[in-house]
């Protein structure tokens, strides 16, 4: 059992559990401390392994573990669609891809214990970090897989997720969508959406991909922040 006296109580758990209970969390002790572990590892880490670029813990918090967690009820709902659809229904399958310190996975793998994540890192350091935290923090739920995104098996997930990845050119968006499952679908974090409308700009239009850029509120972020969802 985990008990909230497992961290220390200070400036940054308060701001996490408010962050959390903005994006709709209830509080859940587990939640916070796996978070908290989960940073402990990523700052640990940091400086041999090159994961995230922060000045301190306030911006880990905000700029990736709640920027991370930003569209978990979005995400929720088209899992439950794409459920809704499906002849059987089953655990969902979803992967991040280039997870890199694994963000945005392993953030809404603690906070989604009833799907599947397998996080796909093609360096073998940060595949190692990756593997670390997933023992430390007991997510049974993760699996981690060193390779190329354009080397892994194909047609296996019913959303991919990816933040701070390659920019999308017509190479990788075919890359990631031979990733996907019957009905998945592509969710990329990112920011401005003059920047989005730029990049899907001189992607050209694809007449068969359906696009979609939601806002998102990221607390304590005044940044522009969106989720854009991209479905064959």
């Amino acid at each position: 059992m985990i008990f909230l006296f497992d961290i220390k109580f200070d400036s940054f758990v308060t701001m996490l559990r408010e962050g959390l209970l903005k994006l709709g969390f209830s509080g859940d002790d587990r939640i916070l401390v796996l978070l908290n572990k989960y940073m402990d590892e990523i700052e640990l880490f940091n400086t041999a392994y090159g994961l995230v670029k922060v000045k301190d813990r306030d911006e880990l918090i905000v700029k990736h573990i709640l920027d991370s967690l930003a569209p978990v009820n979005i995400i929720h709902e088209l899992l439950a669609d794409s459920a809704g659809q499906a002849a059987e229904k089953k655990k969902s399958v979803i992967a991040d891809v280039g997870s890199g310190a694994g963000l945005p996975g392993i953030p809404l793998a603690i906070c989604m214990s009833n799907a599947e994540f397998t996080l796909i890192e093609r360096m073998g350091r940060r595949a190692g970090f990756l593997s670390n935290v997933q023992a430390l923090l007991g997510l049974t739920n993760v699996k981690i897989e060193e390779a190329e995104m354009e080397k892994a098996a194909g047609g296996r997930f019913d959303l991919i997720v990816f933040r701070a990845f390659r920019p999308l050119t017509p190479p990788i968006l075919k890359g990631l969508l031979k990733l996907l499952a019957p009905r998945g679908i592509l969710a990329a974090y990112k920011g401005r959406r003059e920047s989005i409308e730029e990049e899907m700009a001189a992607m050209g239009r694809d007449g068969n991909l359906q696009w979609e850029i939601v806002p998102l509120e990221v607390p304590f972020l005044e940044e522009e922040r969106h989720l854009v969802l991209i479905r064959p």
